[in-house]
């Protein structure tokens, strides 16, 4: 059975850091991109930043850019988000993805239904 969990949420103020982690079970990792997306409410679900398992590979939204780094541990098959110089449009509940190496490339890998197993999300607030 496939388990992703999330934890590291929370509330901030603008300016401030988190770092968010993503707990893999279940899986092959190898096999597979890590996603993190995130939803605010009345908003759809986009992509944060992507990393390809093997090779190390990572991906980010514009929106992010220099202000997060998605990163890896092999020991603890977790993928970790740290997240510096927060906004309050980074408010959102922040969901951990994976999905399969092999076809996820370019711009499919920012598509969240291109990714098989979620986790449940973790909220993120930053005050102003």
């Amino acid at each position: 059975q496939v388990q992703l969990v999330e934890s590291g949420g929370g509330l901030v103020q603008a300016g401030g850091s988190l770092r968010l982690s993503c707990a893999a079970s279940g899986l092959t990792v190898s096999n597979y991109i890590m996603g993190w997306f995130r939803q605010a409410p009345g908003k759809e679900r986009e992509f944060v930043a992507a990393l390809r398992w093997s090779g190390g590979s990572t991906y980010y939204a514009d929106s992010v850019k220099g202000r997060f780094t998605i990163s890896r541990d092999f020991a603890k098959n977790a993928v970790y988000l740290q997240m510096n110089s927060l906004k309050p449009e980074d408010s959102a509940v922040y969901y951990c993805a994976a999905g399969p190496a092999l076809i996820l490339a370019g711009s499919t890998l920012r598509i969240p239904n291109r990714y098989n197993y979620w986790g449940q999300g973790t909220q993120v607030t930053i005050s102003s």
